[in-house]
This record gives structure tokens, sequence and C-alpha cells, in this order.
């Protein structure tokens, strides 16, 4: 092959290399994503690296309400706080090292540094209340009528182009 030709070859690979890294900066972003057990998708919602949400509920023994509260972090699902009304069953009585139990002003019970990671996490629609999603902007999203009663749900933190 002639030199020419292959200054050519080395010029277009370049050009396809950089349209291609411009094409994922530009067209894609990190979502908060819902599949089914399939992994067809419910629904996605755009986060970023900080960005919290919650999972809410009321809890099926003592019949409060119970708030999951998690963060995005290095790319994964941190649970990092809950916040409920009183001891039952599956509700945490117990601490792990670096967490912190305290009574908030309205006198829920509210446990802080959890810090797990909860990426691909399940929640089973169920229970006697809809499980309601709020997310970073204070959006409210009702799961039950999105992913329908009895529904098993994966959360993700996912990169998406579309």
């Amino acid at each position: 092959m002639n030199r020419k030709k292959c200054l050519t070859i080395a010029v277009a690979a370049a050009l396809l290399v950089a349209a291609a890294i411009c094409l994922y900066f530009l067209a894609g972003h990190h979502y908060l994503t819902l599949r089914d057990r399939n992994g067809r998708l419910y629904a996605r919602y755009r986060m970023e690296e900080g960005d919290s949400f919650s999972i809410s509920f009321i809890h099926s023994v003592n019949r409060l309400p119970l708030w999951d509260i998690y963060e995005i972090h290095e790319g994964k699902i941190y649970v990092e706080a809950c916040k409920y009304g009183n001891f039952g069953a599956g509700v945490q009585s117990d601490l792990n090292p670096g967490e912190v139990m305290s009574f908030t002003e309205d006198g829920f019970i509210l446990i802080t540094g959890i810090h797990q990671d909860r990426s691909n996490m399940r929640y089973n629609i169920a229970g006697i209340s809809d499980h309601m999603l709020e997310l970073p902007d204070g959006t409210l999203i009702n799961l039950r009528e999105l992913c329908g009663k009895g529904a098993p749900v994966w959360f993700n933190y996912e990169y998406l182009i579309f």
C-alpha cells in the first residue's frame, strides 16, 4: 500500500473513533432504571452522581410509613438511610458499625450511615399500601400504578443511549 493511502485510512479511522466518542458523550445519559424479571424497562429517570431518591410504603405490621433512602455513588446505588415509625418485623433494630440511630422532630426513627451497595435491588410491589418512588426533584411515582400490583421490580443505575 502506498503512503498516501495509509494516511487516508489512518485519518478515516481517527475520525470514526472521534465520532464514536462524541456520540457516546452526547447521546447517552445515566438513569435510574426500573425493569421487570425479563429485563423489560418499566421506566427510566435521569440521575447524576450524588443524586438521592427514596422508596416509601406503609409497613404491613405496624401500619406506619417507612422510607428507604438511596444515593448514587461511584456509578452504583447505595442505601444511605432508613426512616420509620416503629420497630416491627423486618425493620432494623440493631446497628451495624458506622450506623447512627436518632429520632426526627416528628417522632420517627432515623438510621443513617448505612452505605450499603444495593445495585440490582429488587422490590416486590405488594403489601397494604402503594410503594412510592420519590425522585431528586420531589416527583412522586406510584410503583403499583407503574408496574402492577405484586410485580417484582429491579432497580439499577445504567448508562443508556436513546
